[in-house]
C-alpha cells in the first residue's frame, strides 16, 4: 500500500500551498474528489485536474491547468468560507505558453447536500481562445452568458477520478464509469471489526466471526469478499448494464496496519458486455497470486502498492480510485 499516495491536496487558506501530505489530511479528517479531464488547450492537448475538498471549517475548490511536457501546473484557488461571500464567485486568468486562460466560477447558490462536490445550482468554466474547452454544473446558459463565448467542438474526456473519504464501516460515492451515462451509487462495507495480534495466525475478531466485505452498486450486492483477512487483496469482474467494469481492492493497511489507513478501490471499465443483465458477477473472489492484481512489487507485505491497471485491450478512459480512510 502507498504511504503517501499522490495527489492528495490539504484544504487550503489563502496563500497557503497545497500539500499532498497525507498526515495533513487525516488530521483535517477532509474528504477530496479530483477529476482529470482532457482538452485543448492553447493548441495542445492536456489535462485539466478539478479538486473540491472538504473539512470541518471550508469548502476548497482548485483548477488546474497542466503545462508545458505535464511537467508545472497554472492553478485557480478558490476558498468556500461561508463568510466569503465574494469569493463564491468570481474569475482568474493566467497564461499557458503565450494563451490567456480564464477560469470562470458560480457558487453563491450551489447545493452540496451535505457532499464534497456540488449537485446542482453551480457552474465551473475554463476557457481560451474564446473557447469554453471545460463547463461543469447546470448552470451552462448563465456560464456562456458570463463567458460570453460559445462551446468547444470537441467534448472535454474525464480521465480519472479520485476520492478521499472517511468512515467507520460504511463508504459511499456516486460516479458515472462513461461521459455519456447516468450516475451509479457504489458503497462498500466492512463487517466484523477486526483485531490482529502479531501474525494471522493470531487473527481475532469479534463475536469470533471472519471479517468480510460487501461492494454494492445502486443497492445491488455486486462482489462480496469472505474471509477478508487471507483476501485482502483482489479483483472481479461486474456486467453493469452494457458495460464490463473490472474492480480491483486492497485493503491491507484496513487490516494489518495501526493507526488511521486507507484502502484503496480501483474501477475500471473495460469494454461493453454482451449481457444485457442490470448487474452480476462474472467470477468469484480468488486467493491472492502474483496475477490477482496488477502490483509494483510482490512481496506479501504491506509495503506493496496498487498500480492503475492497464488500460489496453479496448478499455475506456476513466478510471475510479477510492481511497477510504478508516475512522474507529
Amino acid at each position: 500500500m502507498l504511504d503517501h499516495p499522490i495527489g492528495i491536496p490539504a484544504c487550503f487558506t489563502s496563500g497557503e500551498k497545497v500539500s499532498d501530505d497525507p498526515a495533513t489530511v487525516t488530521r483535517s479528517g477532509q474528504s477530496v474528489f479530483m477529476s482529470v479531464y482532457r482538452t485543448k488547450i492553447a493548441d495542445q492537448c492536456r489535462l485539466i485536474t478539478i479538486t473540491w475538498c472538504k473539512n470541518l471549517l471550508l469548502h476548497g475548490l482548485s483548477v488546474s491547468v497542466e503545462g508545458p511536457e505535464g511537467e508545472s501546473h497554472y492553478t485557480c484557488k478558490v476558498e468556500l468560507k461561508p463568510w466569503y461571500f465574494w469569493r463564491k464567485q468570481g474569475s482568474k486568468r493566467f497564461v499557458v505558453e503565450g494563451k490567456a486562460v480564464d477560469i470562470f466560477w458560480d457558487l453563491k447558490a450551489a447545493k452540496f447536500n451535505g457532499e464534497t462536490e456540488p449537485n446542482s445550482e453551480y457552474y465551473v468554466a475554463v476557457v481560451c481562445d474564446e473557447v469554453v474547452v471545460l463547463l461543469l454544473g447546470d448552470l451552462k446558459k448563465d456560464a456562456y452568458r458570463k463567458t460570453g463565448c460559445r462551446p468547444a467542438l470537441i467534448d472535454p474526456i474525464l480521465v480519472s477520478r479520485k476520492e478521499h473519504v472517511f468512515g467507520k464501516k460504511k463508504f459511499a460515492t456516486r460516479t458515472k464509469f462513461h461521459e455519456k451515462g447516468r450516475f451509479h451509487e457504489i458503497s462498500i462495507e466492512c463487517k466484523n471489526r477486526c483485531n490482529y495480534s502479531g501474525d494471522v495466525s493470531n487473527w481475532n475478531s469479534i463475536n469470533g466471526d471472519e471479517p468480510e466485505m460487501a461492494i454494492k452498486i445502486d443497492g445491488h450486492l455486486a462482489i462480496h469478499v469472505k474471509h477478508l483477512q487471507w483476501k485482502f487483496r483482489g479483483n472481479e469482474s461486474i456486467n453493469l448494464h452494457k458495460l464490463r467494469v473490472e474492480v480491483y481492492w486492497d485493503v491491507h493497511d484496513w487490516l494489518f496496519s495501526p493507526g488511521l489507513r486507507h484502502a484503496l478501490f480501483i474501477f475500471k471499465p473495460i469494454m461493453p458486455c454482451t449481457s444485457l443483465s442490470s448487474l452480476s458477477t462474472s467470477s468469484s473472489p480468488s486467493p491472492l497470486s502474483s496475477s490477482t492484481l496488477p502490483l509494483s512489487s510482490q512481496t506479501g507485505t504491506g509495503s506493496d502498492s496498487l498500480e492503475r491497471p492497464d488500460a489496453g485491450g479496448g478499455s475506456f478512459d476513466f478510471c475510479l480510485s477510492l481511497y477510504a480512510w478508516k475512522v474507529e
